[in-house]
Protein backbone atom coordinates (compact mmCIF):
# COMPACT_ATOMS: atom_id res chain seq x y z
CA UNK A 1 0.00 0.00 0.00
CA UNK A 2 1.02 3.53 -1.01
CA UNK A 3 2.45 6.08 1.88
CA UNK A 4 -0.10 8.69 1.81
CA UNK A 5 2.44 11.50 2.94
CA UNK A 6 3.57 10.42 -1.25
CA UNK A 7 0.26 11.64 -2.35
CA UNK A 8 -0.14 14.84 -1.03
CA UNK A 9 1.15 17.76 -3.83
CA UNK A 10 4.32 19.90 -3.13
CA UNK A 11 3.77 23.12 -1.21
CA UNK A 12 4.43 26.46 -3.62
CA UNK A 13 8.47 26.73 -4.08
CA UNK A 14 8.89 23.05 -2.46
CA UNK A 15 11.47 20.74 -4.77
CA UNK A 16 10.10 17.71 -5.46
CA UNK A 17 13.71 16.50 -5.70
CA UNK A 18 16.01 19.10 -3.83
CA UNK A 19 19.07 17.53 -4.12
CA UNK A 20 18.73 17.48 -7.84
CA UNK A 21 20.39 19.43 -10.85
CA UNK A 22 21.02 23.14 -8.91
CA UNK A 23 19.21 25.92 -10.83
CA UNK A 24 20.83 27.84 -13.40
CA UNK A 25 23.33 24.77 -14.33
CA UNK A 26 23.52 24.15 -17.43
CA UNK A 27 22.22 20.68 -18.97
CA UNK A 28 24.03 18.44 -21.94
CA UNK A 29 22.05 19.84 -24.49
CA UNK A 30 23.00 23.55 -23.97
CA UNK A 31 26.84 22.66 -23.59
CA UNK A 32 26.74 20.72 -27.23
CA UNK A 33 24.75 23.46 -28.89
CA UNK A 34 27.53 25.84 -27.00
CA UNK A 35 30.06 24.25 -28.45
CA UNK A 36 28.53 23.30 -31.98
CA UNK A 37 28.27 26.86 -32.76
CA UNK A 38 31.54 28.00 -31.39
CA UNK A 39 33.46 29.81 -34.13
CA UNK A 40 36.46 29.44 -35.41
CA UNK A 41 38.50 31.07 -38.51
CA UNK A 42 39.54 28.53 -41.23
CA UNK A 43 40.76 28.78 -44.52
CA UNK A 44 37.40 28.22 -47.00
CA UNK A 45 38.37 25.24 -48.28
CA UNK A 46 36.28 26.01 -52.22
CA UNK A 47 37.99 29.56 -52.73
CA UNK A 48 40.92 29.65 -50.57
CA UNK A 49 39.59 33.00 -48.36
CA UNK A 50 39.05 33.37 -44.61
CA UNK A 51 36.20 32.46 -43.05
CA UNK A 52 34.21 32.88 -40.28
CA UNK A 53 32.09 29.40 -39.38
CA UNK A 54 30.75 27.02 -36.62
CA UNK A 55 31.74 23.88 -35.08
CA UNK A 56 28.90 22.14 -36.92
CA UNK A 57 30.24 23.52 -40.22
CA UNK A 58 33.82 22.11 -39.86
CA UNK A 59 31.75 18.78 -38.93
CA UNK A 60 30.20 18.32 -41.96
CA UNK A 61 32.82 19.60 -44.22
CA UNK A 62 34.63 16.37 -42.31
CA UNK A 63 32.05 14.34 -42.99
CA UNK A 64 31.95 15.57 -46.67
CA UNK A 65 35.58 14.75 -47.01
CA UNK A 66 35.78 11.50 -45.58
CA UNK A 67 32.53 10.78 -48.16
CA UNK A 68 34.94 11.80 -50.80
CA UNK A 69 37.64 9.52 -50.04
CA UNK A 70 34.59 6.61 -50.31
CA UNK A 71 33.18 6.52 -46.55
CA UNK A 72 29.89 5.35 -47.45
CA UNK A 73 28.61 5.83 -43.62
CA UNK A 74 29.69 9.33 -44.02
CA UNK A 75 28.07 10.08 -47.80
CA UNK A 76 24.73 8.09 -46.26
CA UNK A 77 24.34 10.73 -43.10
CA UNK A 78 25.01 13.45 -45.78
CA UNK A 79 22.51 12.10 -47.47
CA UNK A 80 20.01 11.29 -44.71
CA UNK A 81 20.90 15.30 -43.38
CA UNK A 82 20.92 17.16 -46.54
CA UNK A 83 17.71 15.64 -48.51
CA UNK A 84 15.77 13.45 -45.43
CA UNK A 85 15.95 9.54 -44.97
CA UNK A 86 14.85 7.29 -48.02
CA UNK A 87 11.01 6.74 -47.88
CA UNK A 88 9.67 3.06 -48.13
CA UNK A 89 11.14 1.38 -51.23
CA UNK A 90 8.07 1.58 -53.31
CA UNK A 91 9.58 -0.08 -56.55
CA UNK A 92 9.07 -3.08 -54.33
CA UNK A 93 5.45 -3.21 -54.27
CA UNK A 94 3.16 -5.03 -56.82
CA UNK A 95 0.86 -2.47 -57.81
CA UNK A 96 -1.11 -4.63 -60.47
CA UNK A 97 -2.31 -6.70 -57.10
CA UNK A 98 -3.67 -3.34 -55.35
CA UNK A 99 -6.88 -2.50 -55.93
CA UNK A 100 -7.83 0.82 -57.18
CA UNK A 101 -8.63 2.27 -53.91
CA UNK A 102 -5.46 1.12 -52.57
CA UNK A 103 -3.37 2.48 -55.39
CA UNK A 104 -4.82 5.58 -54.43
CA UNK A 105 -4.38 5.55 -51.32
CA UNK A 106 -0.37 5.01 -52.20
CA UNK A 107 -0.40 7.99 -54.96
CA UNK A 108 -1.92 10.30 -52.51
CA UNK A 109 0.74 9.02 -49.86
CA UNK A 110 3.66 9.89 -52.19
CA UNK A 111 2.37 13.37 -53.01
CA UNK A 112 1.90 13.62 -49.20
CA UNK A 113 5.63 12.87 -48.64
CA UNK A 114 6.56 14.88 -51.64
CA UNK A 115 5.03 18.07 -50.50
CA UNK A 116 6.44 17.40 -46.88
CA UNK A 117 10.35 17.40 -48.59
CA UNK A 118 9.33 20.48 -50.39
Amino acid sequence: MANEENLKPFKPGQSGNPKGRPKGSRNRRTIVRQWLEAEEEIKDPITGELKTVQQADLIVLGLLKKARKGDVAAFKELMDSGYGKLMENYTQINYEALSDEDLKQRLEDLDNDFDRES
